[in-house]
């Protein structure tokens, strides 16, 4: 009854009143607040009473009634941070050398974080533009052959290939109901392409299903997504292709005429394909037309042509799928297939990035270079804070007469704080603007170095934006945040009597971090070393055949030039600067086909595997240099190795259990429609990158249909004569195709293309990474120099030679460098014995590299420190004691 009668305001909003109330207020206010409690109770009862206290207690909470979170109630928030910005202003404008290495160090280690970041963003986007991304997969294949069918252990990741047979998608969507659609399209076709007067041969066209548009959110500009590629001789252009042959004008439904014979409608311009795509292609030919040139594929497990993809339903598991595959092979796959051959499912988010299959329809990228360069990134940021850290500590006895006066006249330590760390925070925003400037100037130059089309506007994205901001706060909060810490420690009472020094552990950590820069230095020159060391090797390395001088002529296998091929040749023989010529399939170092193949063993059992096939005539062997290890090439003098004869290189001959090369010769063989004995073994040679070891491969007589490349050997003497005559003599002879040549050792080379641009990138930021630690120990260097002013002027003046000053100003900064490259040598051999593990062919690391790597470390680092070391030794010495 007394509650009912004697009603008090709710307990949690008084408590709350009295915690957020300023002082002075808070009798009035809450005086007030219970006297309208208490006429709201005799008016409309407690209920309401209490509801209406709450919401007045809620409206109060506002600024000028709010008490304040600290220090004096009058203190003016807006002025004491006008001071601080003040201070700051003047601080860094007095000191300008530590400023000017502070914001230049920054400023570097920003713009290449952001350059990096910018790249890495790039290689993760990978066939991210698809708006099904998250369901589209694609089959990996594996083809091998036990002599016990069923025997062989289960497939690792790099046995499987993307590479495979057009049956398997129609299979798949049958079986599979979780699959809502599949797209198959084959290996790029090389085609002479003609409208009106233009000409061209086109490499990268490919046979496409129709279901294209449904799966890839390729945007098609004009044509109808759903039909565009339903007929047989159409064919849909990319937007780049189409403006080649027919400019401005509107290219839906003008026709084509490709090879001379057949003519195709354009019924589709799509825009180019995104960069950021594992395979690219300049246009789509409906899968129809193929089906019509070569029915008989499309229902062969065994031919190999085709990438097949598909799109799961929504909300569909595709480990639901995988556990199916093998009830899928033993009802779909022929009876060969069955016992040691499957399939796998790999989603396109790997497809980039993390597959290990062999025959990619296009390039793919690295995580383990993300990993370096993001650690490049670290590293770069890492040491700009660093030095800034290096710096503010060292000249921490500069600003401790200050930190003395300011806590006499009552500056608290959190006010001090906020100084240091406003300073350390405008510094920080003075770098990023000027980062911003030095990556809309060196940009361009990033994008050739790297080969990607990397924009600034992508910089301006809010995900960007915000990122930069937190990172920019962050960065002057870090890096200003021990500083701060040591330099209001300081005792006023000591200081301002002169007795203070910079305390021993503050000089450690220094040390500490010159160590811990220069040990990630001489780091990256090792690094920097074994790549170029490796790349020299691999272009230097014996191929095991001739690749100097070899022009290839690429005719894309124009019927014309395949039934004349030797007539040709023996026309392009007869120039005195050419002295061989041969016709085959495929060269080293570009794309060749699989063929499954049956050769006797020793006991005389017949064993199939899929090894690689060159088709080539006989001179392609001598032409090339390659060493036979047993029997014989080919020769005119044998007709019947046209048709009844194979060759194999040694690595073939292991494949099918033979160890001795001259025990294989004479068996018996069955190879595409091919059956006779083997004529010889060639030693083998690298016709793949050196990324690999030899892998087995086959090599036959070819007939006329399958010939695609000349190779001329030529004479190094007036080359660029030599090459007008053969264009001369092949517009004679070969009039209806364009002269498309190349150098082997050119497009060869070609292949570690990503290697160099890893190579030129990792230099580029190693060098930078130098470059800020150097501008570090340049600034603890003059420092040192400043602090030992006149103790230099006094031993100059008794007697003390430059060498001896030198010396005294180097000798710490010696053993830290000295330490650093004792412990870089190991952390530097093990990372880059792990890159150097994706090469077959790998150079050795002797200690001639770490020698060399410490040499120009230490020769960088006391380059740095001896120009203010010989700076200050060169001074007058009464300069320095006049002042004392």
């Amino acid at each position: 009854m007394d509650q009912i009668s004697n009603p008090t305001p709710p307990r949690w909003p008084s408590l709350f009143l009295r915690w957020y109330c300023h002082p002075d207020y808070l009798e009035d206010i809450e005086g007030d607040l219970i006297e309208r409690f208490e006429t709201t109770t005799r008016v409309k009862g407690v209920k309401a009473a209490k509801w209406n206290y709450t919401k007045d207690v809620a409206r109060l909470f506002r600024p000028g009634i709010i008490r304040p979170l600290s220090g004096s109630y009058q203190l003016n928030q807006y002025g004491m941070f006008k001071n601080y910005f003040k201070v700051g202003i003047r601080n860094i404008l007095r000191h300008k050398a530590f400023s000017i290495i502070n914001i230049t160090g920054l400023a570097i280690g920003i713009a290449c974080c952001l350059l990096i970041l910018l790249y890495i963003n790039d290689e993760l986007s990978y066939d991210r533009y698809n708006k099904n991304f998250d369901r589209i997969y694609r089959v990996l294949h594996v083809y091998r052959n036990a002599e016990s069918p069923g025997t062989l252990p289960p497939p690792s990741p790099e046995e499987f290939q993307v590479w495979g047979s057009a049956p398997v998608g129609p299979a798949l969507k049958a079986d599979f109901p979780e699959i809502e659609s599949y797209f198959r399209f084959t290996s790029p076709v090389e085609l002479l392409f003609e409208h009106g007067s233009k000409r061209f041969q086109e490499d990268n066209m490919v046979f496409a299903d129709s279901t294209a548009f449904d799966i890839f959110s390729w945007n098609l500009i004009s044509g109808n997504a759903k039909t565009a590629l339903k007929e047989p001789n159409s064919i849909v252009l990319t937007l780049s292709t189409a403006m080649k042959y027919f400019g401005y004008d509107e290219p839906l439904g003008k026709t084509i005429t490709i090879d001379q014979t057949e003519t195709f409608v354009v019924t589709g311009i799509m825009e180019d394909v995104p960069s950021n795509s594992h395979f690219t292609f300049d246009g789509l030919i409906s899968m129809t037309t193929f089906q019509i040139w070569r029915p008989e594929i499309f229902d062969a497990w065994g031919y190999v042509d085709f990438y097949t993809y598909f799109l799961l339903k929504e909300n569909t598991h595709i480990e639901s799928l995988e556990s199916r595959i093998p009830d899928f092979i033993e009802h779909n796959g022929p009876e060969w297939y069955k016992a040691d051959n499957t399939i796998a499912l790999e989603p396109l988010s790997d497809a980039y990035l993390h597959s290990k299959a062999a025959r990619q329809p296009g390039t793919t990228g690295s995580y383990t270079n993300i990993y370096i360069f993001s650690f490049i990134a670290a590293f770069i940021l890492f040491i700009a804070c660093i030095n800034f850290m290096n710096l503010s500590t060292a000249r921490s006895m500069e600003r401790a007469k200050e930190i003395g006066v300011r806590k006499t006249v009552g500056a608290q330590r959190h006010s001090l704080i906020g100084q240091f760390l406003l300073e350390s925070i405008l510094l920080t925003i003075l770098a990023a603007t000027l980062a911003i400037a030095l990556i809309a100037l060196v940009l361009p130059f990033t994008r050739e170095l790297s080969g990607k089309a990397l924009l600034f506007s992508d910089l301006l994205s809010w995900q960007f934006t915000l990122l930069f901001a937190v990172s920019i706060l962050l960065i002057g909060l870090l890096s200003g945040s021990y500083p701060a810490w040591i330099l209001v420690k300081f005792k006023s009472s000591q200081v301002l009597k002169g007795n203070y020094k910079t305390s021993s552990g503050g000089t450690s950590l220094r040390k500490v971090l010159v160590v811990f820069q220069f040990t990630l230095s001489m780091s990256l020159i090792v690094g920097t070393a074994v790549i170029y060391t490796q790349l020299n090797h691999l272009r230097t390395q014996d191929l095991g055949f001739s690749d100097d001088q070899m022009l290839v002529i690429d005719f894309g296998w124009d019927g014309a030039v395949q039934r004349q091929a030797e007539s040709i040749k023996a026309e392009l023989k007869a120039h005195p600067k050419v002295s061989k010529v041969s016709a085959s399939r495929a060269v080293p170092g570009a794309f060749f086909p699989n063929a499954g193949t049956t050769i006797e063993s020793a006991d005389g059992e017949m064993i199939m595997h899929n090894p690689g096939i060159y088709e080539i005539d006989q001179d392609f062997i001598p032409t090339y240099e390659i060493e036979m290890a047993a029997g014989r090439a080919f020769s005119k003098d044998f007709p019947s190795d046209t048709t009844q004869a194979l060759i194999i290189n040694e690595a073939a001959a292991r494949l099918y259990g033979y160890t001795k090369m001259d025990d294989v010769i004479g068996k018996k063989f069955t190879q595409w429609g091919r059956e006779g004995t083997i004529v010889g073994v060639v030693k083998d040679f690298n016709y793949k990158s050196l990324h690999t070891k030899v892998e087995p491969l086959s090599i036959r007589y070819a007939p006329s249909n399958s010939l695609r490349h000349l190779s001329l050997k030529v004479s190094a003497d007036e080359m660029n004569t030599t090459i007008s005559d053969i264009e001369q003599q092949w517009a004679h002879l070969v009039p209806q195709r364009p002269f498309i040549y190349s150098f082997l050792d050119d497009s060869f080379n070609k292949q570690y293309e990503a290697d160099v641009r890893f190579g030129k990138i990792f230099t580029a930021f190693s060098g930078l990474a130098i470059l800020i630690a150097c501008l570090g120990l340049f600034g603890l260097t003059t420092y040192a120099a400043a602090l030992k002013t006149k103790e230099i002027g006094i031993r100059k003046i008794l007697g003390a030679s430059l060498f001896s000053i030198v010396t005294l100003l180097s000798k710490d900064y010696i053993k830290l460098f000295i330490i650093a490259v004792l412990i870089g040598i190991p952390i530097s051999w093990f990372v880059m014995n792990r890159w150097l593990d994706g090469f077959a062919y790998k150079m050795q690391m002797g200690p001639g590299v770490f020698f060399v790597a410490a040499f120009i470390c230490i020769f960088i680092a006391l380059s740095t420190i001896s120009w203010q070391s010989i700076q200050s030794a060169l001074r007058n010495p009464v300069d320095s004691l006049k002042d004392e």
